[in-house]
């Protein structure tokens, strides 16, 4: 979807965006009002959660970690104020704890950063045809989903690492060595 396309945004185009990163924060928002949406911004979880209890928007795109708190937090407080809206969330610690986190508090998706303007709307806006979305460019790797699992798993086990071990059938100095790298690509 290019800016010269027109979206279907229903009657609603209100977008809630909510980042720490400024620079990122004004970009998306001129991009996404270059694309129809009607944009507010906040640079925190403060001002995040009063824009969404005061005038909660059809759309929204939050920024899982914000200086003063977690973005979740924002999610949380949008949902029980308006069920029907598409939450996106970004995040440039990508793992699939956060994001199974997100989606089971409201999050319509969830994206890493950096993600462009884009990205954010195909998430954002539902297709009509039920279309699955396109594969990703660059897809995770074998080993990179491999250590997300263990790292799910580590973080369900209360970072306990003789558990984690346990529940996935390896020894625990092998489990150790693992989790003392940095993730792969």
């Amino acid at each position: 979807m290019s800016e010269d396309t027109p979206l279907d945004l229903g009657a609603d185009p209100s977008l809630l965006l909510v980042d720490d990163d400024e620079v990122f924060l004004k970009r998306l928002a001129r991009a996404m009002e270059r694309r129809g949406f009607v944009v507010q911004t906040a640079n925190s979880v403060a001002s995040g959660r009063a824009l969404a209890m005061a005038n909660p928007p059809a759309y929204a795109v939050i920024d899982l970690r914000l200086e003063d708190g977690n973005g979740l937090d924002v999610v949380e407080a949008l949902r029980e104020r308006r069920p029907d809206s598409r939450i996106v969330v970004l995040t440039g610690y990508g793992a699939i704890a956060t994001a199974v986190a997100a989606v089971k508090i409201g999050a319509t998706d969830y994206l890493s950063k950096p993600a462009d303007a884009d990205e954010v709307v195909n998430a954002l806006v539902p297709r009509g045809d039920n279309a699955l979305p396109a594969p990703p460019e660059n897809p995770m790797s074998a080993d990179r989903v491999r250590w997300e699992h263990i790292q799910r798993v580590y973080e369900q086990c209360d970072r306990n690492v003789s558990e984690t071990a346990r529940r996935l059938s390896m020894h625990r100095r092998t489990l150790q060595r693992i989790l003392a790298k940095r993730s792969p690509r």
